[in-house]
């Protein structure tokens, strides 16, 4: 359940990322930026960073936590340098699907149902129970979205073995595609966004 649990603080750190941003971007503090000698979109990269930042800090605590308690994990260095690596890329590409959120939204109230958004999906897909204990209408959905291989690469790299019965290498180029599609389609949306809306 760690990779779970650590995929579900992701998301609720992204959904506050896309908050901090609908906020930035409603309260006049982005045209007090751009009046001072630094780029505007350092607005974006700061909240990015900070919401890496804060996730790696709560995978950090989800993960003491969970050894104090009793989780005991096969891998070796490589396996915890890959785990680590995958946790980066896939908070970095959720937070840049925040900050275009907080960017699209109307409102900070609508950037905040987005926080709901992230926090649900987690909760359709592998990261709690195996897929074939899902309703067939649900199993489907579970198997074929973000979460699910991201959960599983975490989870076959920490335990050697991933509860879809899938090789670790397969879910892992599953999970990297997903993050990297993600990162881009956000980052360039964010991109256009911040642009479009703070044109002169």
């Amino acid at each position: 359940m760690v990779p779970g649990l650590i995929v579900l603080c992701a998301g609720f750190g992204a959904g506050t990322t896309a908050v901090a941003v609908a906020t930035d971007m409603s309260n006049g503090i982005v045209d007090r930026f751009r009046s001072m000698p630094i780029s505007g979109s350092l607005v974006l990269v700061g909240h990015v960073v900070a919401s890496l930042a804060r996730n790696l800090v709560a995978a950090a605590l989800v993960t003491g936590v969970s050894l104090a308690v009793g989780w005991r994990p096969t891998a070796g260095p490589a396996g915890w340098v890959a785990a680590a690596a995958m946790i980066v890329f896939f908070v970095l590409a959720l937070s840049w699907l925040a900050a275009a959120a907080g960017l699209l939204a109307g409102s900070v109230e609508a950037a905040n149902a987005f926080t709901f958004v992230l926090m649900f999906l987690p909760y359709v897909s592998t990261a709690f129970v195996p897929a074939q204990t899902l309703p067939s209408w649900m199993r489907g959905f579970a198997e074929h979205q973000p979460f699910t291989p991201i959960v599983e690469t975490m989870r076959g790299l920490w335990m050697g073995h991933t509860s879809t019965g899938a090789a670790v290498g397969h879910e892992a180029w599953i999970a990297c595609a997903w993050c990297a599609g993600i990162l881009v389609v956000s980052f360039t949306a964010a991109s256009w966004l911040f642009r479009h809306r703070t044109a002169a």
